[in-house]
């Protein structure tokens, strides 16, 4: 779509943007960026900011201060314009239960200034895209599962073509099965259209975002890829042993290499075998010796040895706790940290 878009302009952007109701704010200070194709996740706790945030930048909730554009156009000012570029599909989503699926697009895509000419090779094509073509075309919506209901929202999100999708909590309620099929129409989007996407199952953001934000408190407290993220928020090394030694023996042994080593007992393995979990400071390069360190006091009796990969639910536990240290500790955010930062 180019309707009075700017070209070079990110497909997101919000600047400064704040939501009180009275004396309560909602957010506060909000930045971020999505570049055009891009698939961003956007995270946090249960009343965190995040679908005021997405209903701000989708033109359905006014801000208190501050400014939102899609593809360059500040969607308070110019609300018709900017939505012509927008697809959104809200958390709860609503959708008319005495409408067949194939009715419910069309009358969609006329709303949506798609060409009358063009609506049913639309509505074929969204169908297929989103899987609906062989069980759903001639149903009732309100005889569908979750699932599918989903998958009809997600839909009507991409009937317009448009050059910005937002998905509120897309996958909630769904079975695998049916998230399997969710992620694989998300990233089919990539590239085509930029997606940002909320939700509280972690390994479904990892898989399929290029990128993660995540809010706390009505504040962005952390931006960047996963990797990016484990190595700002669990800088240190985690390592997996199962072995034939008891804990204060295993910690003789490491101490006096690594003062810093901190040995965590996790229980009985079996067979003899006792489970720990080894972390090492992030600036230390002992992973690789460690082997060797531990191999003679154990007499052999090494099981298991292998490094352990913070999940993404791993970095937004630490960066949603970080946040609330930093403000308990004095009611303030220092300058410097990223709430005060933005995302860009």
């Amino acid at each position: 779509m180019t309707h009075d878009s700017t070209d070079n302009a990110p497909a997101i952007e919000v600047e400064n943007l704040c939501k009180r109701y009275g004396s309560m704010t909602a957010i506060e200070g909000v930045n971020l960026r999505v570049g055009r194709g891009e698939v961003v996740g956007f995270l946090g706790p249960n009343g965190a900011g995040k679908s005021t945030t997405m209903r701000i930048i989708a033109g359905l909730m006014a801000a208190t201060s501050g400014i939102a554009r899609i593809n360059g156009i500040p969607v308070a000012w110019r609300p018709e314009a900017a939505k012509r570029h927008l697809g959104y599909m809200p958390e709860n989503n609503p959708l008319p239960e005495d409408l067949r699926v194939t009715e419910y697009l069309r009358w969609r895509a006329k709303l949506k200034g798609v060409p009358w000419r063009k609506v049913t090779a639309r509505v074929d094509a969204v169908m297929e895209a989103c899987d609906l073509v062989r069980k759903t075309r001639r149903r009732l919506i309100g005889t569908l599962s979750k699932g599918f209901r989903q998958r009809v929202g997600i839909a009507d999100a991409i009937l317009g073509d448009p050059d910005v999708v937002i998905l509120d909590e897309p996958t909630i309620g769904l079975d695998p099965h049916q998230i399997l099929g969710i992620r694989r129409l998300i990233r089919e989007l990539r590239g085509k259209m930029a997606v940002l996407i909320s939700s509280h199952i972690l390994p479904e953001i990892e898989q399929v975002c290029d990128r993660v934000i995540i809010i706390n408190q009505g504040r962005i407290v952390a931006s960047g890829t996963a990797d990016s993220l484990r190595r700002e928020f669990i800088p240190d090394s985690s390592i997996s042993l199962e072995a034939g030694i008891g804990i204060e023996a295993l910690n003789n042994a490491l101490l006096p290499w690594e003062p810093r080593v901190r040995v965590a007992d996790k229980g009985d393995a079996g067979e003899g075998y006792r489970h720990y979990v080894i972390t090492l400071p992030e600036d230390s390069h002992l992973a690789s010796g460690l082997l060797q360190r531990i191999w003679p006091v154990c007499a052999g009796r090494v099981r298991e040895l292998h490094s352990l990969r913070p999940s993404l639910e791993d970095i937004f536990i630490a960066a949603t706790r970080r946040s609330w240290e930093i403000v308990a500790a004095d009611g303030t955010t220092p300058p410097n940290h990223p709430v005060n930062q933005g995302n860009r």
